[in-house]
């Protein structure tokens, strides 16, 4: 039965369907054919989507959307810009830096491309940056966003692995930091290699202080986000909603550019994009279920095991594994499919669930870099016009940095497990 439910699956990809709907119709085919009852189709597509853990979700999506519509992000670009000052490269590593500060409020590696990059991008190329230095830069620097809190994969990972969803968003705050300062190094390699240009802004301490008080409110929103999940008064359901409701009160009272058509227009496209990913969401549940029927998590698990109960060499074949996955695999489907086969396995071997759940989202969001279905390739293609071979060319030198974080990552679970160990007993 899973051989023809992989082989359906395969087979409408290869059509040119969309994920979802190869997910969904392979396994309703499936379904059907075997006699089973027509309404476990409904059933199990509505009981994935009935958990509390995924009402962040689409509130996250709205939070982003709604402080990218009143310009936080050209602020927040302008005040790292100042600070840095005329150092060589400056205007790449504020890419780097800008990133890191926005992915405190999206929570997604395209909505960081969305809201930063065609102004990342036109920064840069004002500067006399190649264009496919500057897109390969912007893409690799968004990877930060769904590792550090809010991160809607590990979300969704959490709610597949029955994992805590505090303890994993805090999890990620060390790696996300380690792989900011990995791209920084590279950039300055880069920059002293290829004598990438200066910036030409010269920064006074009275601009940088008038930036600083403008992009205040909006360097508040990730404090107030990880400040509420670490003092454990709030889930991340209660600090995505709390989000929203601060991002209208600046949006309306301080920065006064949150009109009720930007606002509509929000809500609209946090419904479009929630809409995409529950629909996956529910279809790659069906699908895991068709899967769960056919034992294959027990299979895959028994497999593993056989192989060699070493915690680190299990974690190395996974992510060999999720690389090749990332390439043609959506990564929140790829999460709600493979999680559940392969994370009883790896935590029956000692891996810690809060690592593996890092490791898994990590690898993952490598795979966006990736063709022939790397999703940030086409977007940063969609937003800045640029070809996507030149895009693909531009990102190859930023992979070395993100392999290295995932490789320290997976060697060192302290850089996941610490931090919400510590604060999170």
């Amino acid at each position: 039965m899973s051989l023809i439910l992989l082989g359906i699956f395969l087979a409408l990809l290869l059509c040119g369907a969309p994920v979802a709907v190869s997910l969904g119709l392979s396994s309703a085919i499936v379904i059907v054919s075997n006699n089973l009852p027509v309404s476990v189709l409904a059933q199990r597509a509505l009981n994935a989507l009935d958990s509390s853990p995924l009402l962040a979700v689409p509130l996250f999506i709205l939070a982003a959307n709604l402080l990218n519509a009143m310009g936080v992000t050209t602020h927040l670009f302008d005040l790292v810009r100042l600070l840095l000052g005329r150092i060589r490269g400056a205007v790449a590593q504020v890419s780097v830096l800008v990133s890191l500060i926005f992915s405190g409020i999206s929570g997604a590696a395209l909505a960081d491309i969305g809201a930063l990059g065609a102004v990342q991008i036109k920064q840069m190329k004002a500067q006399g940056y190649r264009e496919d230095f500057a897109a390969g830069l912007t893409i690799a620097a968004a990877t930060i966003g769904p590792i550090f809190p809010p991160s809607i994969p590990i979300i969704i990972y959490a709610s597949v692995a029955n994992v805590s969803a505090v303890k994993l968003l805090v999890a990620g705050i060390i790696p996300a930091l380690l792989l900011t300062v990995l791209l920084m190094v590279q950039v300055a390699i880069m920059a002293r290699v290829k004598g990438l240009p200066r910036d030409t802004v010269r920064p006074t301490a009275k601009a940088v202080v008038s930036k600083f008080v403008i992009s205040f409110p909006a360097l508040m929103a990730p404090v107030l986000l990880i400040g509420g999940l670490l003092s454990g008064y709030f889930g991340p359901t209660e600090v995505a909603g709390v989000t929203v409701a601060y991002a209208c009160l600046i949006g309306v009272f301080i920065y006064r550019t949150l009109t009720l058509s930007k606002m509509v227009a929000c809500l609209r496209e946090t419904v479009e994009a929630t809409a995409n990913i529950l629909f996956i969401v529910s279809a790659a549940a069906l699908f895991a279920w068709v899967l769960t029927l056919d034992r294959v998590p027990m299979i895959a698990s028994q497999l593993l095991l056989g192989l060699t109960d070493d915690p680190f060499l299990l974690l190395l074949l996974v992510n060999i594994l999720l690389l090749v996955v990332g390439m043609v695999l959506e990564s929140i489907a790829a999460i709600l499919i493979i999680a559940p086969i392969i994370a009883p396995a790896l935590t029956m071997a000692g891996v810690d669930p809060l690592q593996l759940g890092i490791v898994f989202v990590l690898n993952l969001m490598i795979g966006l870099l990736t063709p022939p279905v790397g999703m940030s390739l086409f977007m940063v293609s969609i937003v800045t016009k640029i070809p996507v071979p030149v895009v693909i060319r531009g990102v190859l030198p930023f992979l070395a940095p993100l392999l290295l974080a995932l490789i320290v990552v997976s060697a060192v679970p302290a850089i996941s497990t610490w931090l919400p160990n510590y604060l999170l007993k």
